[in-house]
């Protein structure tokens, strides 16, 4: 049986959850032996979980794998609306699942952490200084650079396979440039998931889950995602 566009969407998202924040919570996690690994290696890590993803989910789904892409692709025509609920269920509920795998992966680690604002960051993002209006338009800026970066690399003709190399690229460097501020998330899925999952599992010494902030990850991305592809359609196309 052909594996249908949902499931690709949820085990990609999954895959994209369980290596990315998997880099997260051993840089951060107390006796990990990456603990303290630094920042270069979660964009580095983030970005090599995104290429795997793709490789694994694309010739099925495309590997939209975030509801910010989808939702992108469809304000300019690339996309059906009529399919972008199945693919964002299916994004949130493979976040939900990578996450719990994180949570499993590092088990013993959780009560060796005793900051509990260490804990959520490996689920979910979290601006470095707390304004509203800058931390919106540093997601926004970040997923705008995102659909605009992708859309001009759907124009290139690459060898086969070698496309998720070169988002894998992009990934990184909107990492390091831009994503010091608010943790980079460019994602709803990849951050709201996770937050449930933080919410609902009994870790260790955890604090609250933040949900004050949530939609700032939830809402930026996804304007700021679409705003990239029309801003392309509107110059190149």
């Amino acid at each position: 049986m052909n594996m249908s566009p949902f499931i690709a969407e949820l085990i990609g998202t999954a895959l994209l959850i369980y290596l990315g924040n998997g880099v997260v919570a051993g840089v951060l996690l107390k006796q990990s032996k990456s603990e303290g690994a630094g920042w270069l290696v979660i964009c580095i890590g983030w970005a090599l979980a995104v290429t795997f993803a793709i490789y694994m989910s694309g010739p099925i789904s495309g590997a939209h794998l975030n509801p910010a892409v989808t939702i992108g692709l469809a304000a300019v025509g690339k996309f059906s609306w009529h399919d972008v609920p199945i693919y964002i269920f299916g994004q949130l509920i493979g976040a939900i699942v990578g996450a719990v795998f994180v949570f499993l992966h590092y088990y013993p680690h959780w009560e060796k952490t005793n900051d509990p604002d260490l804990k959520l960051a490996v689920f979910c993002t979290a601006p470095a200084i707390r304004n509203p209006i800058w931390n919106f338009f540093s997601e926004f800026m970040g997923t705008f650079i995102l659909m605009l970066g992708l859309s001009a690399l759907g124009a290139n003709k690459f060898a086969d396979g070698l496309n998720p190399l070169v988002v894998g690229a992009l990934i990184v460097s909107i990492g390091t440039s831009l994503g010091g501020t608010t943790g980079w998330a460019i994602n709803p899925a990849r951050d709201l998931g996770p937050r449930i999952v933080h919410a609902i599992l009994p870790i260790s010494g955890k604090g609250g889950s933040d949900w004050g902030y949530s939609w700032i990850p939830i809402i930026a991305p996804i304007l700021g995602g679409t705003m990239g592809t029309l801003f392309y359609k509107l110059f190149w196309s």
